[in-house]
């Protein structure tokens, strides 16, 4: 030990513990620190010219002390100081001194329980540095490695492959040891140690040597900051412990566990196989292809997999992006040879440890180059996909050369989750395949609404029967009409199965076919009612369930723009009405005969409504007829005054909750739709006397109002379709015309004319002069169409705006 060992307060030592004293060469005391009085309890005074061994318990120790052999230095003893408390243990520390003065020797005394501690941490020191299991390094405030314990090649920061020392790598930064994307983190983290203080603990991050940056390492760290004398810092001291494999199991186990919950979720073979490629890439590969047989994509049963049966690319995923021009895009068809059929009949993975190793050996065979090798990888896995003992296809991974190569580990990984794909890709066959074979039926049954139109925001739920198969007479839809207006269908069908099913979606397609003509409810109920006494007529007499005689109907068309919404009812109840304000009602709306029965008129009911009200209509067993109207109109009459507006299929979810508590017998039907009110500066109308010569003015009138909208690039086909709109109307109905602009999700253009007569598309002859201004329209606009109106008819318009245009 040098002479800075001897210095008071080094390592744990407290100042009263610790005193020097300066001996002559007899041992007398020519010197002392203030402490050495305090220690030994007598003046600094008394306390020089006495010998030691008068403060000593046996005065033979300083004798013994001073006799050790001087091989090695401080000459150290344990004895024990007089004193009036009775004798204390203390270290003694001789060490010698040079020189013409008469001071011969410097003795410390330290408290025996103070000099165990010191040496306990200079073991401890000593112990750790000694070690290998842990990785133990010292850098100083420049963050370069001073210290380092002797650590397995496999672990040691040296600059090169030399085995058993790290010399040299001492002296050097971390950005020379370790790779510099992996280097700039450790060190960002140590550098906030440093100026902190702040101990780091247990951080795991990657740590690949500079002398293999392909190889993978992971340490988990641990930092905390050296300072020395009054504070200053000296520099961090570092633990580190590889963790390679066990965060390799991690992140394997989490692989698995993410695969496990993401696969499955859809239905379609394709969607599967797209997902599987998207969670090996870049988790797991660097590229990875999924190839699906062309039976299974269409949702046939697999059967045996033969020689040459075709593979269809479903998904190939890049981690840089662009799929290699090398391998078979996705979409391709593939067609495997007899050494792949037969490695993928039998079920496990094929591991190609180095590509290099390959390419020779399938030089002139292009079709196999063309399924394995790419200039970007530099080892490829094939994992077979298998369910109930069918070949569904194949998932192709491949590695780059800065990745270690794929081994036996991998291969049980990659076979786990390719197991759970192919059982999810089986599943979402059977279900391709029964989906086809139930399409026609699927047609009639319940559609899902639209959760969110322009007008309204909706939200349909349909409960079936408790003594049912899932099929029933309930039913809804939420059909979009010109001019940004919605309208809300609920029905019910006499009886349930099969029969009513088909008979509820004879009626949704009859609805929504009378829809495209755009009549009022009441003469849309008209019509509809018509079409049943044909369809009964046509009924075997005692056909059984699901008549068409006798169902009900309730057709509500609400216009965002007036904020009115007109309904009528064939026998069905009327809805409930949720003021955004406060307070629920059934609304006044007769429910009139049902379909097929008496022929009376439908009468019309027009409600005013308010931004965020709420309309809830019922069908079935939760129609107001069967009791539901009270629950449904307290229920939604709290959830006016909570004062909080929640998502409109939470609150049908909620309501439905006491009604559920036990299933009905019968099925039953529920559609919520909470209004919008278009915003006034979003309608433009303008109204022109029969003349044609103000064509020319309505074109301004509506360039300027294009331009105010922020659509310049609709103001040319927005012309010639009012030019040619309002020309016709002037030419052909007479006068006033009206002129509407709407913009909502799409630039709606109306022009309005007191004539009935309906226009016609037609196909002009080459030398007809006219006749061609439909046929236009037609290809400058997204949708178009007209509808009557009580004043004569509107023709109307959608133009796509825009992208970033939208409302």
């Amino acid at each position: 030990m040098s002479s800075s060992g001897l210095v008071p307060g080094s390592g744990q030592d407290r100042p009263e513990d610790c005193a020097l004293l300066v001996l002559d060469d007899a041992g007398t005391v020519v010197a002392c620190t203030g402490v050495a009085a305090e220690l030994l309890g007598i003046p600094a005074a008394r306390l020089n010219g006495r010998g030691v061994g008068e403060l000593l318990t046996e005065p033979g120790d300083w004798a013994r002390l001073r006799g050790l052999a001087p091989d090695a230095l401080p000459r150290s003893m344990r004895a024990s100081l007089r004193g009036g408390d009775g004798p204390s243990p203390v270290q003694l520390d001789l060490l010698p001194l040079d020189g013409t003065l008469p001071a011969r020797f410097l003795l410390r005394m330290t408290a025996a329980g103070v000099a165990d501690r010191r040496e306990e941490n200079e073991a401890l020191v000593g112990a750790l540095f000694s070690q290998s299991g842990i990785g133990l390094a010292i850098h100083d405030t420049e963050l370069r490695l001073m210290r380092v314990n002797p650590l397995p090649g496999d672990l040691r920061p040296g600059t090169s492959g030399r085995a058993g020392r790290a010399g040299g790598a001492l002296g050097r930064r971390i950005g020379e040891l370790l790779v510099p994307e992996d280097a700039a983190v450790v060190e960002a983290r140590l550098r906030r140690v440093a100026t902190t203080g702040e101990p780091l603990i247990d951080f795991v991050t990657s740590a690949r040597l500079a002398r293999a940056p392909e190889r993978d390492r992971t340490i988990s760290l641990s930092a905390l900051r050296l300072s020395g004398a009054k504070g200053a810092v000296r520099g961090v001291a570092v633990t580190f412990t590889d963790v390679t494999e066990h965060e390799r199991a991690r992140r394997h186990a989490a692989l698995v566990g993410t695969a496990a919950s993401a696969l499955g979720r859809s239905l379609e073979v394709s969607r599967n196989a797209q997902v599987l490629a998207d969670l090996l890439v870049p988790a797991f590969a660097d590229l990875a292809a999924v190839d699906i047989t062309e039976a299974v994509l269409v949702g046939e049963e697999p059967g045996a997999f033969a020689t040459g049966a075709p593979l269809c690319r479903a998904a190939a995923v890049a981690a840089e992006g662009e799929w290699p021009d090398e391998l078979y895009p996705s979409g391709s068809v593939i067609r495997v040879r007899g050494y792949e059929s037969d490695r993928l009949r039998l079920g496990s993975a094929v591991i190609v440890a180095d590509l290099d190793e390959l390419r020779p050996r399938i030089a002139d065979d292009p079709d196999r180059i063309r399924l394995v090798l790419t200039g970007r990888a530099a080892s490829y896995m094939v994992v077979p996909l298998q369910a109930r003992g069918h070949v569904l296809g194949a998932v192709s991974v491949w590695r780059g050369r800065d990745r270690a190569p794929f081994d036996s580990q991998d291969a049980a990984v990659a076979e786990d989750i390719g197991s759970r794909a192919a059982l999810a890709i089986d599943n979402a066959r059977r279900y391709t395949r029964e989906r086809r074979t139930a399409e026609t039926l699927q047609r009639s049954l319940l559609p899902r609404p639209l959760l969110k139109v322009t007008a309204a925001e909706t939200a349909g739920i349909y409960v079936p029967g408790r003594t049912l198969a899932g099929t029933g007479g309930s039913w809804f839809d939420v059909i979009t009409l010109s001019s940004s207006r919605v309208a809300f269908v609920v029905g019910n069908v006499r009886g349930h199965g099969l029969n009513a099913a088909a008979t509820m979606g004879s009626l949704r397609t009859a609805v929504r076919t009378l829809c495209d003509l755009d009549p009022p409810p009441d003469e849309l109920l008209t019509h509809l009612d018509d079409l049943v006494v044909r369809l009964a007529e046509d009924e075997q007499p005692g056909g059984g369930e699901g008549t068409v005689r006798g169902a009900s109907c309730l057709y509500a068309v609400y216009d965002p723009v007036s904020a009115r919404c007109r309904m009528a009812s064939a026998g069905h109840a009327a809805p409930v009405l949720a003021r955004a304000a406060g307070g629920a009602a059934r609304v006044e709306l007769p429910a009139g005969p049902a379909l097929g029965r008496e022929g009376a008129p439908f009468e019309p009911v027009e409600v005013e409504l308010a931004p965020g009200d709420l309309l809830a209509f019922a069908a079935g067993s939760l129609s107001m007829e069967s009791g539901g109207s009270g629950h449904m109109a307290e229920f939604l009459g709290k959830e006016a005054a909570r004062g909080t507006v929640r998502p409109v299929p939470e609150i049908g979810r909620e309501m439905l909750v006491p009604f559920l508590a036990e299933p009905p017998d019968d099925d039953a039907a529920l559609l919520l739709a909470r209004v919008a009110v278009t915003r006034e500066d979003a309608v433009a109308a303008w109204e022109f006397p029969a003349d044609v010569k103000l064509v020319a003015q309505a074109r301004a009138e509506i360039a300027r109002q294009l331009t105010r909208w922020g659509l310049d690039d609709l103001v040319f086909t927005t012309e010639l379709i009012v030019s040619e709109l309002l020309t016709n109307a002037i030419r052909y109905a007479g006068g006033p015309v009206g002129v509407r602009l709407i913009r909502d999700q799409r630039l709606v253009c109306e022009v309005s004319d007191p004539s009935q007569t309906q226009p016609h598309l037609r196909r002009a002859r080459v030398t007809d002069e006219g006749g061609r201004g439909l046929f236009l329209i037609a290809q400058l606009t997204h949708r178009w169409g007209s509808r009557y109106t009580a004043s004569g008819k509107t023709l109307w318009t959608e133009q796509l705006l825009p992208q970033g245009l939208g409302p």
